[in-house]
């Protein structure tokens, strides 16, 4: 008997008895509609339908990403397509070990996800705590926890998590700007793996892990001797080969390690591989108190840099090592709230973790810049957040550590939308991509500012660059290109390069929607704002002013003109046709 490891997708149509009672041929043309529609974005992303049952379809597929987003995506079309809505249709997702009978599926994971189908609400994608878990660092979406659900035919119940609005900005959503990328090779190259956990690979070691493989690449990626790979393409990966990995990223050289934390004392294996013939180059075992945690973090940095460029400069390394907290305590705290960061908006829960535990780390070292700069991002996710405050919070982050261009991105953008200050706000992006010139994701959200300060050539380039180190940015950056696009006028570039995106964020439809407009093409633009709205209902032009921050005041009015006129709901409390630029109350974001 052939068993396998897949996550199970249910959808059915919903209300297809009483419609068929009404009007069968309607209700049947209705009914394939939707199934095709479905079936073509399992097909899109990778999956198989192993069978139907008249109104509903079964699919498997390897990837519960994968998985999910064919049910957000069959959900959003269906807001544009002739006679369906959201709520035509209901998903259950399910991760489980089947048994494969011929071209079947069948057991008890295939029940659950029929079962979570059954009860969902019409337009709802339900999908089980197990697949939640799978997917809830690299999710494209938010979740809603629904509690335990008692389903039929179950002894146990099981739990379940809802499928909120679509995320647009979520550090690992990785969106493959090439299908198979294969890169040159760079020379005096290195690409960070992340680190895995040695022993148990429990939350307390997880933390510890991502955070010491996300500090190590970004300080490696500020010595301008050095081609780093960025941290979103070696997590994209699913090989471990260096000779594979080698070729994918065009990279030379592969820094693997495990980590495990044993009360005060922490254990780091390390290795640096060639990707030419996949050797080892050298390796190291450090068993040290956690306080020389930092040290050996030098001390790994300096090695690679000597190994990787052929040679050792102390003063480039001095010069570009980032200022370290005084307390391992407060570096704990940072590493524990970066872990919430890259979950904020995934469930509404860990943006507020995240501020608490940065607020944790500045309580410990007062003088740990990035910790302050990163409670800042935090917080702007959560309805409290005082810009006039956070102004001021992260003008102090500059004062204790000018050199870290983190701290210096996060002031750029600050300074746009607190001050409107776009000469700071350049100052600001040049230094960042000074200090840190291969760090991918620096330089591509760097771009954004150029495209609103109306230089989005220059966008376009650090794009490029940033697309060189890293083939598989996260989506949120590669989508800057869309909108570099449309403020060159450049609108059937923008159509296509957004209709080849791995996946669609509401943010690229608003804009293909925009773009539509100004071509006279006011149905599809109508059916792009549809789909948008179909993966966040409460989308507003305030969206828009929040996160679209162009100098030019008359490019944002246009915008929105054009998205009023798709039909894009402008707030409650502004009459329709009198939105502008400068009286909504468009909360902006940082990342």
């Amino acid at each position: 008997m052939k068993r396998k490891l897949v996550t199970i997708l249910v959808t059915d149509y919903v209300g297809s008895t009483p419609d068929m009672a009404a009007d069968e041929e309607s209700a049947i043309k209705r009914i394939g509609l939707a199934l095709d529609l479905a079936s073509g974005f399992v097909t899109k992303n990778q999956g198989r339908v192993f069978n139907t049952a008249g109104d509903g379809l079964l699919a498997e597929f390897s990837s519960p990403v994968n998985a999910l987003r064919a049910a957000i995506e069959t959900r959003a079309s269906l807001a544009s397509a002739p006679d369906l809505s959201p709520a035509s249709m209901r998903f259950g997702l399910h991760v489980a070990d089947v048994v494969s009978v011929g071209e079947d599926l069948r057991g008890s994971g295939v029940n659950i996800a029929a079962r979570l189908q059954d009860t969902a609400d019409p337009g709802e994608i339900d999908v089980s705590e197990v697949l939640y878990d799978h997917v809830r660092h690299v999710s494209p979406c938010s979740f809603k926890k629904m509690g335990q659900r008692q389903l039929k035919g179950l002894d146990e119940p099981v739990g379940v998590m809802r499928v909120g609005s679509t995320l647009d900005r979520h550090v690992f959503q990785s969106a493959p700007t090439i299908v198979n990328p294969t890169s040159d090779m760079h020379p005096n190259s290195v690409v960070v793996l992340p680190f895995r956990a040695s022993g148990p690979a429990n939350e307390e070691q997880q933390y510890l892990v991502d955070g010491l493989t996300e500090d190590i690449t970004h300080e490696l990626s500020r010595l301008k001797s050095l081609f780093v790979s960025s941290r979103s393409a070696s997590r994209a990966l699913d090989v471990s080969d260096p000779v594979k990995i080698g070729k994918t990223l065009g990279v030379r050289y592969v820094l693997s390690g495990a980590v495990r934390k044993l009360g005060a004392r922490v254990n780091l294996n390390i290795t640096l591989s060639g990707t030419h013939d996949g050797d080892v180059v050298w390796s190291e075992r450090y068993k040290r108190p956690f306080e020389e945690l930092l040290d050996m973090m030098d001390e790994i940095t300096a090695r690679v840099a000597a190994t990787v460029s052929g040679r050792i400069d102390h003063a480039e390394i001095a010069a570009a090592r980032q200022k370290r907290p005084e307390s391992m305590t407060a570096y704990e705290h940072y590493l524990r709230g970066l872990e919430h960061h890259r979950l904020a908006g995934v469930t509404t829960d860990h943006a507020a973790a995240a501020v608490n535990c940065f607020k944790r780390a500045k309580a410990a070292d007062p003088q740990f810049a990035r910790a302050i700069a990163m409670q800042v991002c935090a917080w702007s996710n959560l309805p409290e957040y005082d810009g006039a405050a956070a102004n001021q919070m992260i003008k102090r982050a500059l004062e204790l550590d000018p050199m870290d261009p983190e701290v210096r991105r996060i002031l750029g953008v600050v300074a746009i939308i607190e001050d409107r200050d776009y000469e700071s706000g350049r100052q600001h992006h040049e230094m960042a991509i000074k200090l840190a010139p291969n760090d991918a994701y620096i330089i591509g959200r760097c771009a954004a500012f150029y495209t609103f300060t109306g230089e989005p050539e220059r966008g376009l380039e650090l794009l490029d660059r940033a697309e060189q180190l890293d083939p598989f940015l996260p989506i949120w950056i590669v989508e800057e290109r869309v909108v570099a696009f449309y403020a060159m006028g450049r609108f059937e570039d923008l159509d296509i390069l957004a209709r080849t995106q791995a996946f669609q964020t509401h943010r690229t439809r608003l804009y293909r929607a925009a773009a539509k407009v100004a071509v006279h093409d006011m149905e599809r633009a109508g059916a792009l704002v549809s789909e948008a709205l179909a993966g966040d209902p409460d989308l507003t032009c305030d969206y828009v002013i929040g996160q679209e921050l162009y100098e030019d005041q008359q490019v944002l009015k246009t915008l929105l003109d054009r998205l009023q006129a798709a039909g894009l709901p402008v707030p409650a409390t502004v009459a329709p046709g009198s939105i502008t630029a400068t009286n909504g109350a468009g909360k902006s974001t940082i990342h």
